[in-house]
């Protein structure tokens, strides 16, 4: 059979997953799709931890812990999650030793109720950065107007950052200029270039569900034509950006102090549309020095039918231009689309914060009257804690 996932892999696109759970690393799946599903790379969001939190039993002996500590629910929930987190980064850290850095990396994301405050965000960033304690972590901040400083400062104190929900190209390249200045800044502060990574996690199945949802309220048949074409467009002039500003001088003397350039990173990448190919968002964003994190379910549907047609981005640079040309046409403002999507992209990991608080709280609640479940996997969180550096 053919490893289609080693193709894509082969292509220049690094396969990472975007999920991460106490189930999956006591369990050793993560290990698992690292080694088989070349996966090289984990992230993570307040909604991914939500998630985990409410349908696993084995954070309650941890729970129990920091029940009978007293510890608030704000610190338990960072308690929690950076345990996972170091856990993670510890397996994939032989992606991380194999790839001189540049793989094996696992984010974890600030707060996103301080992602309009650029000051709260870099303490936010320092403490989990101290917390966590490992090289292959990445510290994720939304780029908002206030992160774009944030990203600067983050990045100048030698801070590995995954930059995320990116909707538009002007924010882009902001934060591709916010890159290079933080590095230019580590570099004066004397940071070594080459152990400081960086992604930028450009979103795209949520642009397509806005734009399809503008073109359909417009009702004609060019605008329904449009369909699940503004998202693909979008991430391959984001790709174009990219490489003009990697290929500059300004970049050019960064490279040559050890630097690492800022992968693309396609997030989002599962489609919402059951009408679309469940891989549209993995074979129509190939090239080189990307980075594609998904869900584990579009991994195994890559693997089983996806086709990797070598770079499906540098040549399709005037196509993507020309839908843009048309949504303008068909009445659809883009710049609108992009600030929506920026706005409710923060309010939905807000609330996603906000229920992990929220399910933090009950069950401390819970563990501190001794009704926390029974600790099913006492051995096998020892043995993670060991990986994992304790609580």
């Amino acid at each position: 059979m053919t490893d289609k996932l080693n193709e894509l892999t082969a292509a220049g696109v690094a396969v990472w997953l975007d999920d991460l759970s106490r189930v999956r690393l006591s369990s050793g799946g993560l290990d698992q799709l690292r080694r088989e599903k070349h996966v090289a790379g984990v992230t993570t969001n307040p909604t991914i931890f939500a998630k985990a939190l409410s349908d696993a039993d084995e954070y309650n002996w941890q729970l129990r812990d920091l029940a009978a500590r007293g510890i608030e629910v704000e610190e338990s929930v960072r308690m929690l999650t950076t345990y996972d987190v170091r856990w993670a980064c510890d397996v994939m850290r032989p992606s991380y030793d194999g790839s001189d850095g540049v793989d094996g990396r696992v984010s974890i994301e600030v707060d996103p109720r301080v992602a309009h405050d650029s000051d709260k965000t870099v303490a936010e960033a320092k403490a989990l950065w101290w917390l966590v304690d490992r090289p292959n972590l990445y510290i994720k901040i939304p780029a908002t107007e206030a992160g774009l400083s944030a990203i600067t400062d983050t990045l100048a104190e030698g801070i590995s950052v995954n930059v995320t929900l990116i909707f538009g190209l002007d924010r882009y390249s902001a934060v591709m200029e916010a890159f290079l200045s933080g590095l230019e800044q580590a570099k004066a502060n004397g940071h070594d270039l080459s152990k400081i990574g960086s992604v930028a996690s450009f979103f795209v199945s949520r642009v397509d569900s806005e734009v399809d949802k503008r073109l359909e309220k417009i009702g004609s048949d060019q605008a329904k034509a449009l369909k699940g074409k503004a998202a693909v467009a979008n991430a391959q002039l984001a790709y174009e950006r990219y490489t003009e500003v990697f290929s500059s001088d300004r970049w050019k003397a960064l490279a040559a102090a050890g630097a690492h350039p800022q992968r693309p990173l396609w997030a989002s990448t599962s489609t919402k549309n059951p009408d679309y190919r469940d891989v549209i968002y993995v074979e129509e964003l190939i090239a080189p020095g990307t980075v594609n994190t998904m869900p584990e379910s579009v991994i195994h549907a890559y693997a089983d039918h996806g086709e990797t047609r070598g770079d499906t981005i540098t040549g399709a640079y005037d196509a993507a231009r020309k839908v843009f040309a048309d949504l303008e046409s068909v009445g659809v403002d883009m710049d609108d689309v992009i600030a929506t999507l920026e706005r409710e992209g923060v309010e939905k990991f807000e609330a996603s914060w906000q229920e992990l608080l929220d399910g933090v709280r009950k069950s401390l609640e819970a563990a501190a009257k001794g009704k926390g479940a029974p600790n099913k996997a006492a051995k096998g969180n020892a043995k993670g804690a060991e990986k994992a550096g304790g609580a």
